[in-house]
């Protein structure tokens, strides 16, 4: 099993170097490189050169941490196909960073129109058609999630839409924090990890309340018809994820993928964080 840490309590204000270090000293091994500004960020291009592809190799030799997986999130679904477009040509980019920097995995997100699905799920099938020879020549296997606002929300969605592509690289990140949207509010993830079956090969860890309860009355939007999608990444415990069934469950099938730190609520408190998650992932796998 790859235990990883996801840094995005440190994005927006410490930089690259100083960001690896600190994996090392929160006690890890293994870095997922998820979007920030100084690197890959959420739908731009790459703000990557060769020399910081070298230095950002020269940072994790020096901090004795290895990049596990690289994480773009672009808008490779975007029914609008000049965005569509323009997410390839980023995508391909990060194809090629990935590649330099010696790394063999990359995940993400489906994205798109939850509104529009049936044109997401085109333009992203178009998407996959362009980019699947590029991943194959590079040699990068690809791991991708469903995320509430995404044009797949529901697991077994995702789950349906990997296996159409067909492809033994392309596996399924389940993301604890998203399991009310995985089943329409019920958050059953033992169901889950079942429905995933052999194609589960990566588990995000953070904790959640269900967004479905409390008869609309558990988030208070104002105005009460606001076009918005709420969910947290807390430390296991704080939310209402059935934490004991999730580890239970990782056990009985003898999990040994990547499990990633992906609680990002407290970046006034990162480490604080790190130690109640990293301990709660320990105890709950055995490890």
């Amino acid at each position: 099993m790859r235990l990883v840490y996801d840094p995005s309590h440190y994005r927006d204000n410490t930089g690259l170097k100083e960001t690896i270090d600190t994996v090392a000293r929160l006690g890890y091994e293994w870095v997922e490189l998820s979007p920030r500004k100084d690197f890959i960020w959420f739908y731009e291009y790459p703000k990557v050169d060769r020399q910081l592809i070298k230095d950002l190799k020269k940072y994790c030799a020096d901090a004795g941490v290895r990049i596990s997986s690289v994480l773009p999130v672009q808008q490779w679904s975007s029914p609008v196909e000049e965005e569509r477009q323009a997410a390839v040509r980023n995508w391909k980019r990060c194809i090629e960073i990935t590649a330099e920097l010696g790394v063999d995995l990359m995940n993400s997100e489906f994205s798109g129109n939850k509104r529009k699905p049936q044109a997401s799920e085109d333009a992203f099938v178009r998407s996959m058609e362009e980019l699947m020879p590029l991943f194959e020549r590079e040699s990068i296997k690809l791991n991708l999630q469903s995320h509430p606002h995404d044009f797949i929300e529901q697991n077994i969605e995702a789950v349906r839409m990997i296996r159409a592509l067909d492809k033994d690289w392309i596996k399924l990140v389940y993301s604890v924090p998203h399991a009310f949207y995985y089943d329409d509010g019920i958050g059953d993830v033992v169901k889950h990890i079942e429905e995933a079956g052999d194609l589960l090969a990566h588990v995000l860890i953070a904790d959640t309340f269900n967004h479905k309860a409390g008869f609309g009355l558990r988030y208070i939007i104002n105005p009460p018809d606001a076009d918005v999608t709420i969910h947290q990444h807390l430390n296991p415990g704080e939310g209402e994820v059935d934490f004991d069934a999730l580890y239970r469950k990782l056990r009985e099938i003898k999990f040994d993928g990547i499990v990633t730190n992906a609680v990002f609520a407290y970046p006034d408190r990162p480490e604080w964080s790190n130690e109640l998650t990293l301990k709660s992932i320990r105890e709950g796998l055995h490890l």
